[in-house]
């Protein structure tokens, strides 16, 4: 057997099969899928798994082959953690939003780590993706698994996080998604509709963002969101689309932490925001208590020093918050 195949198989047994938290609500049948109990501490697992198993199949990857990608976030921890199991260069691109747990984590894994600067006010992952075209140019025998077109990406949702979610409920009738690199909701959304038709799925995106139809704007919180609009956003089902502020997305991690024990990164936040808010806009009819699910992205433990640091929160989130002394 290829090497890298079996080193990839045993990958493949730590991640997925997480588990669904219940949580109490009024009105609703609501769960989190727990994503951040993947080995890496997020959904990315799953995909960064997922696009490597393809690309070593399809023999894109070898022993002999450096992966490039633009990630400051769980995606590029992810990739590195697994190339360095697997034995094959890694070199993330990332920018000065990368927080300092995970740039130390990339560069306790990685022999080279890449920091783009971008002009003040201009977007970030343009930057990346320039210094990853020269890095393409620059290095032979080089891979881009390019997370924000890759079908594998989607398929990945599709056939692992989607399946588990089929198997798991009899019924869903609303999947709340949150939007960055469109791969997780692409998946998500065709397979949960494949499964159950009825089914509403509500895409969830940060102010700021553009991945959605938002205006661009600055963005503090790493995790949702993009500058630009996904290629493998064609291929998701969407029914509504919601827009939460970084203020609303620190109130929803605050409250799934002081309500229900969950210590979730801000893309959970975001939804579980979005969630209150949708069907406070929705109510459910008496009588009826429909099934919602949503993604525990990641963990909190990256934003310790952001979304949970109050002093952060007033000094960065001001202008968007009614009232910080809420928190």
């Amino acid at each position: 057997m290829n090497p890298l195949r079996k080193r990839l198989d045993m990958i493949g047994a730590s991640v997925g099969r997480t588990p669904l938290l219940w949580l109490p609500d009024d009105s609703l049948s609501l769960f989190a899928k727990l994503e951040s109990v993947n080995p890496n501490g997020s959904t990315k697992d799953r995909s960064a798994y997922w696009i490597l198993k393809k690309a070593i199949e399809r023999g894109d990857i070898t022993e002999n082959t450096t992966v490039v990608e633009s990630s400051s976030g769980n995606f590029a921890t992810s990739l590195a953690v697994f190339c360095q199991s697997l034995g094959i260069r890694f070199v993330p691109v990332i920018d000065a939003n990368c927080n300092a747990l995970t740039e130390a984590v990339l560069r306790s894994c990685c022999e080279r780590v890449e920091k783009v600067v971008a002009p003040e006010g201009a977007a970030l992952l343009p930057a990346r993706l320039a210094r990853v075209a020269e890095l393409r140019a620059e290095i032979s025998d080089v891979y881009w698994p390019n997370q924000y077109a890759n079908g594998d990406a989607a398929d990945a949702h599709y056939q692992l996080t989607g399946g588990e979610l089929s198997s798991a409920f009899s019924r869903i009738d609303y999947l709340f998604v949150g939007v960055g690199t469109g791969g997780t909701i692409a998946g998500l959304s065709r397979r949960v509709k494949d499964q159950f038709p009825g089914a509403t799925v509500v895409a969830v995106d940060v102010h700021g963002s553009v991945a959605l139809g938002g205006a661009p704007g600055k963005r503090h919180i790493p995790g949702l969101g993009s500058s630009m609009v996904p290629p493998l956003l064609d291929q998701a089902l969407i029914d509504h689309v919601m827009h939460v502020s970084e203020y609303e997305t620190v109130i929803g991690c605050r409250t799934l932490y002081a309500e229900h024990g969950l210590y979730a990164g801000g893309s959970t936040g975001s939804v579980y925001a979005a969630i209150g808010r949708y069907f406070a806009e929705h109510p459910v009819p008496p009588g009826e208590r429909p099934t919602a699910v949503f993604l525990c992205a990641d963990r909190g433990i990256p934003y310790a020093r952001t979304v949970y640091d109050l002093d952060w929160v007033e000094r960065t989130l001001a202008p968007d918050a009614v009232a910080t002394t809420a928190l």
